[in-house]
C-alpha cells in the first residue's frame, strides 16, 4: 500500500491559517491533495491535523482517498518535529513495515501528479531504500573562510558548462515504514534523489513566498493547462454579461428584457449529449431567467446567488453529485463571480469581463463577448 501523509497545523505564526488560505483560488492543502488524488500509484492520502477549520475545509471537497488524522496537541507544537507526528500516526495505523510512506508538504503546492508517479516509479524499481526530491541551483556558493565551495572562480564556468549543485526543495519523501520505525527519520539506508524543475524550489514560510510561488503556479502550471483535459462533469455559468450582453432593455410598457444568444444554448445542449452536468447561478432572481434556464433545460438553476453564495451552491452541487470543485467548470464576468471563479478547476471569462476577472491565475479568457457566444466559445474548449 501507498499511504500520502501530509502534516498540517492549525498554529502557523508567519500565515495564520496558512494550509488552507486561498492559494490562486484554492486552499493551499488542496493542491497537493487534489494531485495526489490523481495519481494512480497512491492509495491513501492521510490529512494529519490538530485544526477543526482545516479539517472542515478537507472533508467538504469530497475527496476519495482522503482520511484525516487528528495528531496528539504534543506533535502539533511549534517545537514538534515531523517525524514525531510521522511516528505516532504509523503506530496508531499499525502500518505493515512493507507499506510505502510519503511525506508530502503542503507549503510545496506546486508538486504535480507528475512529480508523485515519477518518483514512486523511480522507488519501485528497487536501488534505494528512500528518497527524497531536489532542483538543481545553479548559483555560486562561498565558504565563510573565502573559499569558493563549488566552482573555481579563477575560471568562472557558463551556466549551460555549469552542472550546479542539487538542492533539497522539501516537497515531497519517499521510505518504507519498517525503514522509519527502525531510524526515526523520514530518510535512512541507500537514498535517491527525484530531480524536479527549477520552479519547484522555493516552498512558502513567509508572506512574500506566498506572492512569488502564486506567480510561478500561474506561469508554469496554471497556463498550461489544457481544458479539454480536465475531467469537467458539471459546468456552471452566469447570466449577465455572460449568457447576456449585460444590456438591460425596457418596452414601451417597462418591462425589462434580457437578450440572449442562441449559439450559446446549443453549447449547453452539447454539453448534456456529453453527459456533463448544467446549471446557471445568477445574483438576480427574475421571471425570465427561469424561463429561460428552462428552455435550456440546464440540471440545476439557482438565482439570487450573491458572492460567496455563488461558491455555497458550487460545493452543495459537488456534495451532491459526488465530485470535486477541479471537476467544475464556471464561467462568469464581474466581481462578484471571483471567488467561485478562484476555487474551480476549469475557469473562463467573456472578452469583455472586468479586469480583476481577467487577471484571476489559470482564468481563460474568451474571444467572444458576453451574450455573443463566449459560452459556446468555452464548451467547445471543454468537449
Amino acid at each position: 500500500m501507498v499511504i500520502a501523509f501530509i502534516p498540517v497545523r492549525g498554529g502557523s505564526k508567519s500565515i495564520p491559517l496558512k494550509n488552507i488560505k486561498l492559494f490562486c483560488g484554492k486552499p493551499l492543502v488542496c493542491w497537493n491533495i487534489e494531485a495526489l488524488e490523481q495519481c494512480s500509484e497512491v492509495d491513501e492520502i492521510i490529512v494529519a491535523t490538530d485544526s477543526d477549520k482545516i479539517e472542515e475545509v478537507v472533508i467538504s471537497q469530497s475527496y476519495r482517498k482522503i482520511k484525516v488524522y487528528r495528531r496528539s496537541a504534543k506533535n502539533a507544537s511549534d517545537t514538534a518535529s515531523t517525524e514525531s507526528v510521522m511516528l505516532e500516526y504509523i503506530r496508531y495505523a499499525q502500518l505493515h513495515d512493507d507499506d510505502i510512506f510519503m511525506l508530502v508538504q503542503a507549503t510545496s503546492p506546486l508538486t504535480g501528479t507528475v512529480h508523485f508517479a515519477g518518483a514512486l516509479k523511480m522507488y519501485d524499481q528497487g536501488q534505494y531504500d528512500s528518497i527524497l526530491t531536489c532542483v538543481r541551483n545553479y548559483r555560486f556558493f562561498w565558504n565563510g573562510d573565502g573559499t569558493s565551495m563549488n566552482y573555481d572562480y579563477r575560471n568562472r564556468p557558463r551556466r549551460q558548462d555549469f552542472g550546479g549543485m542539487l538542492m533539497e526543495n522539501g516537497a515531497f519523501y519517499i521510505n518504507k515504514v519498517g525503514n522509519i520505525l527502525a531510524s526515526g527519520n523520514r530518510l535512512s539506508g541507500s537514498i535517491g534523489i527525484y530531480e524536479m524543475p527549477e520552479y519547484t524550489a522555493m516552498e512558502i514560510d513567509e508572506p512574500d513566498d506566498w506572492i512569488v510561488l502564486e506567480n510561478l503556479m500561474g506561469r508554469h502550471v496554471l497556463s498550461k493547462q489544457e481544458v479539454g483535459k480536465k475531467n469537467v462533469k458539471l459546468f456552471l455559468c452566469d447570466v449577465d454579461g455572460t449568457l447576456t450582453d449585460g444590456g438591460m432593455y425596457y418596452s414601451e410598457n417597462g418591462d425589462e428584457l434580457k437578450k440572449f444568444n442562441t449559439r450559446d444554448g446549443m453549447g449547453l445542449q452539447l454539453l448534456r449529449e456529453a453527459g456533463i452536468k448544467t446549471g446557471i447561478i445568477t445574483s438576480e432572481d427574475t421571471k425570465m431567467v427561469e424561463n429561460r434556464g428552462k428552455k435550456l433545460n440546464v440540471d440545476f438553476l439557482y438565482q439570487g446567488k450573491r458572492d460567496g453564495g455563488k461558491l455555497a451552491v458550487a460545493k452543495e452541487l459537488c456534495v451532491q453529485l459526488g465530485i470535486t470543485l477541479d471537476e467544475v467548470a464556471y464561467i462568469g464576468d464581474d466581481v462578484n463571480c471571483m471567488e467561485l471563479l478562484k476555487a474551480v478547476g476549469v475557469k473562463a471569462c467573456p472578452a469583455d469581463a472586468c479586469e480583476e476577472v481577467k487577471a484571476i491565475a489559470g482564468i481563460h479568457v474568451m474571444k467572444k463577448q458576453g451574450g455573443k457566444g463566449c459560452v459556446r466559445e468555452f464548451v467547445q474548449k471543454i468537449i
